[in-house]
């Protein structure tokens, strides 16, 4: 009977240490992280307990779905994904790649016209030099 209590024990304070180590600090509560280990490693028992108990922070539970709720069924809708992804998922490589290409040339035409504003802005300026 003693073996099993300090088997237990021991896979408490292990089980409770790799919890502990795991976590980041954001996850931690009450105490900073060395506290902890020591806490757990001077008092073995209650410290693990303690450590389960009050000192990691737990996720919150999410929202229960019964079998019978419909939005278990739902399908997921073409809106729930970012235009691009969708638009992709549909296209071929080729039709992506033509799109990219398309995207390129719009690009180097605005800054074409962006550098032949800039010229006649230049040339309204000083209407000598040219």
């Amino acid at each position: 009977m003693p073996v099993i209590a300090a088997v237990v024990t021991l896979a408490l304070i292990v089980g409770a240490l790799a919890d502990l180590i795991t976590r980041s600090d954001a996850q931690i509560k009450h105490l900073p992280k060395m506290l902890w280990v020591t806490i757990i490693l001077f008092l073995p028992l209650i410290g693990s307990v303690l450590w389960f108990a009050i000192g990691r922070e737990y996720a919150r539970p999410a929202t229960p779905i019964t079998f019978g709720d419909p939005r278990r069924w739902e399908a997921p809708r073409a809106d729930d994904r970012p235009a691009r992804l969708s638009a992709a998922s549909t296209l071929s490589t080729e039709d992506e790649l033509a799109a990219i290409d398309a995207e390129i040339e719009h690009h180097e035409n605005l800054a074409r016209i962006r550098r032949l504003e800039a010229e006649l802005e230049a040339k309204r300026r000083n209407p000598r030099e040219s």
